[in-house]
């Protein structure tokens, strides 16, 4: 994320890019030099003119309506995700002076929680930190531990990608939501530090993040391939955790009576009989 101050452009560009003119109802006539639609094209179903368009994707005009921002949701097919943050970078914001971000700070009960839930467990962030763990969650990977990155281990660390049989989706989806969880705050410091260092270090990171894809932060079915017990499906869930900005908690478990709870207990009988109180740390300021 740069502190560029034309993040709508930005997301018009990435989107207009992404939709294939076939998909659109649009004939493919000759060789097109850009991917996607071009920006007359977009003009023209959404019912604008060409000049105003190109004043949007170029920063030259902030203030376009909502019914001009919702025809072109429609154009780039955005779902009510992908919609919501649109109009969000519309919105008309006073610049701020560069902030130090405040720090994340782990709820006393849910620390409590996460040591009494039978559950790998986690707190994440809003910069997707592991703000606190259980011992559950370390036995799925040792990088869900207080501390740690989840986008840093994930993209960098050749131990957690291996964890993944699906690589590319689970990297897809996390930096969807890494960028729902940004929203319009485009000058948020860590977000920025985050992003240069992974679009240096990874290819990968620097691909998706270009998309400007959006996705929600919620659970999902995880598929697994852990070095002691193979591979298993977990079921994800993200719970938003009342009184905090950003921060959830994130829990596996497994469909009763599956060999996916099986290898699940497996796991847990690795974890010590009494397990020590979850750590708890902040992320960095």
């Amino acid at each position: 994320m740069s502190d560029d101050s034309n993040a709508l452009g930005e997301y018009l560009r990435a989107r207009r890019e992404l939709v294939p003119p076939d998909s659109a109802g649009l004939p493919r006539l000759g060789t097109r030099r850009t991917p996607g639609l071009r920006r007359e094209e977009v003009a023209m179903l959404a019912g604008i003119s060409a000049d105003y368009y190109l004043r949007l994707e170029q920063g030259r005009d902030r203030n376009p309506s909502v019914q001009v921002l919702e025809s072109l949701a429609r154009v780039f097919g955005l779902d009510e995700t992908g919609t919501a943050h649109l109009l969000g970078l519309a919105v008309e914001r006073n610049r701020r002076a560069r902030r130090r971000p405040r720090r994340e700070t782990v709820p006393t009960g849910i620390g409590k929680l996460l040591g009494s839930a039978g559950l790998p467990a986690f707190v994440e962030g809003r910069y997707f930190d592991v703000l606190a763990a259980n011992p559950l969650a370390a036995a799925i990977s040792p990088r869900l531990a207080a501390g740690r990155n989840r986008l840093r281990d994930v993209f960098l660390d050749r131990g957690e990608q291996a964890l993944f049989p699906d690589w590319d989706g689970a990297t897809a989806a996390l930096v969807a939501g890494f960028r729902q969880s940004a929203g319009t705050d485009t000058g948020d410091p860590r977000f920025i530090e985050l992003v240069g260092e992974l679009s240096l270090a990874s290819d990968r990171f620097r691909r998706l993040w270009a998309r400007h894809d959006v996705k929600l932060r919620e659970g999902a079915v995880v598929r697994f391939d852990h070095p002691q017990v193979g591979e298993f499906r977990l079921n994800r869930e993200k719970l938003a955790i009342g009184g905090t900005t950003g921060m959830l908690l994130v829990m596996y478990h497994a469909d009763r009576g599956s060999t996916d709870a099986d290898k699940l207990a497996l796991l847990a009988a690795t974890v010590a009989e009494t397990p020590a109180p979850a750590e708890r740390a902040a992320a960095p300021e």
